[in-house]
């Protein structure tokens, strides 16, 4: 079969379960999760993107999931919810690439996960205001976050760099206000102010 060619990019954003400052980046996946196993999402908003013929832009799409550990022991479970909006071919075409499938950055993580919980389709609201980012899908997953605020850079959030994460090497900090996902048989509620948050642009291609 002749390799796709493609590339995606926009923009994502993140909270997890663990307490702010995630050990999980800093750490390059070797720390203890601070309440011993992780829960996550992983939001994205495509403003241009194509898979060999096939248009993405505007497409949303989220990645969850949970690691029973700490995150370089893989065993993850991970599902993906794509967009209503998504035709058949673009949703097909999403799950290539966030399955690492079609290469590019998802490929690393794919060793770590070990059970693939599946694709929903459901509509899926993004919004981006300033240091700000949220995301609404309906019953299922409900998450925002706010970013540390730059002392020396104003409108500018702090920054870890260098990492392995898959969406960008350069992430801003933030802390997540809310979070509540229930997909998948994960169901994780938190309003408390305390939990990571992560966010950046992205461009993804093979």
């Amino acid at each position: 079969m002749a390799k796709v060619s493609w590339q995606v990019g926009g923009d994502y954003f993140e909270t997890c379960s663990c307490t702010y400052l995630c050990p999980c980046a800093p750490s390059n996946l070797t720390a203890q999760p601070t309440k011993g196993h992780c829960n996550f999402a992983f939001v994205f908003h495509v403003d241009r993107g194509r898979y060999g013929t096939v248009k993405l832009d505007g497409l949303n799409f989220a990645v969850v999931g949970h690691a029973p550990e700490v995150m370089v022991n893989g065993n993850w479970s991970v599902g993906l919810i794509v967009s209503d909006k998504a035709k058949p071919d673009q949703q097909q075409a999403l799950t290539q690439i966030v399955s690492g499938q079609a290469g590019g950055p998802m490929k690393a993580l794919a060793p770590l996960i070990g059970k693939f919980l599946g694709v929903e389709n459901k509509p899926i609201q993004f919004q981006k205001k300033g240091l700000a980012r949220s995301v609404s899908i309906p019953g299922v997953l409900d998450q925002a976050v706010e970013g540390v605020a730059s002392p020396s850079k104003r409108g500018e959030p702090l920054y870890i760099d260098n990492t392995l994460h898959p969406a960008n090497a350069r992430l801003a900090l933030a802390r997540a206000t809310r979070s509540h996902l229930h997909a998948f048989g994960i169901d994780w509620d938190d309003a408390t102010g305390q939990n990571n948050g992560h966010f950046a642009p992205f461009k993804w291609k093979n």
